[in-house]
């Protein structure tokens, strides 16, 4: 069982925490996926990963789980019923405030451990605010990097496979096949931004967008080809990967 914080008691704070703890925060989110994935889809992937790599870390590392922040900014994703979404302002307020939680503890290292790609820019101003505010050491990993932040994406997607797609999908069925409706999977990419150079997802020039500006679905990738096997072997990559980041978080300094 991982090092949760929500599970000791105040005075063990202090007793088992120390300067060189390291606090890991996931956070996802809950927005539409599509017709054949469930709105935790971000959540779920944010909150396994971060439990089965500190997990891993075991008594190696003095690495401590945080609470998921489920509901963080999706506003891309604003146009889909069941979407719940924070404000950029309410979102950097909630950062900046449970960061000032930690800082009153003796850990000086916090991880932001997000799985959804619409956080990750907010997310890259809140490590540089929080350092200054609060003292803390800061840090954003990501179990992927989304294709559209320079992450990897397969041919068959077109290298835009950027939610909801094959990668997510096959996830969920290992994780949460339940929740998974395979008969609901299409395809869904915008193939005539492929031959850009420049203005397309993963390219020099970035862009807003909204997920139904490609489609009514709000997925962009390629499900279909999805499978359980495959999601257990991009888990424990993932989970291998983010143990390394760990390793090295814990002996960083400037």
């Amino acid at each position: 069982m991982p090092r949760l914080v929500e599970n000791l008691t105040g005075p063990e704070v202090g007793e088992r925490l120390g300067e060189g703890s390291v606090l890991v925060w996931p956070m996802g989110a809950v927005e539409q996926h599509g017709p054949h994935l469930p709105l935790s889809v971000d959540s779920v992937i944010a909150e396994e990963t971060a439990r089965a790599a500190v997990e891993a870390c075991g008594e190696e590392l003095d690495i401590w789980l945080l609470p998921t922040l489920s509901i963080t900014k999706s506003n891309e994703h604003a146009w889909s019923p069941g979407t719940l979404w924070l404000s950029v302002e309410t979102m950097l307020a909630v950062v900046d405030d449970v960061a000032r939680s930690v800082a009153a503890t003796p850990a000086k290292r916090l991880v932001f451990l997000n799985a959804h790609g619409g956080n990750s820019a907010l997310l890259g101003v809140a490590c540089r605010e929080v350092r200054l505010a609060h003292g803390l050491m800061t840090f954003l990993v990501h179990p992927f990097v989304p294709p559209d932040q320079g992450g990897a994406s397969g041919e068959h997607e077109l290298a835009m496979g950027i939610h909801g797609g094959h990668d997510e999908t096959s996830m969920m069925l290992h994780l949460r096949p339940e929740l998974v409706q395979m008969g609901k999977a299409t395809r869904r990419i915008p193939e005539h931004l492929a031959n850009n150079k420049h203005v397309k997802f993963g390219g020099t020039v970035a862009f807003g967008w909204l997920s139904n500006d490609f489609g009514p679905d709000g997925h962009i990738g390629d499900p279909t080809h999805a499978t359980a096997e495959e999601g257990e072997r991009l888990f424990a990559g993932v989970v291998e990967r983010l143990v390394e980041q760990l390793r090295e978080v814990v002996a960083f300094n400037f």
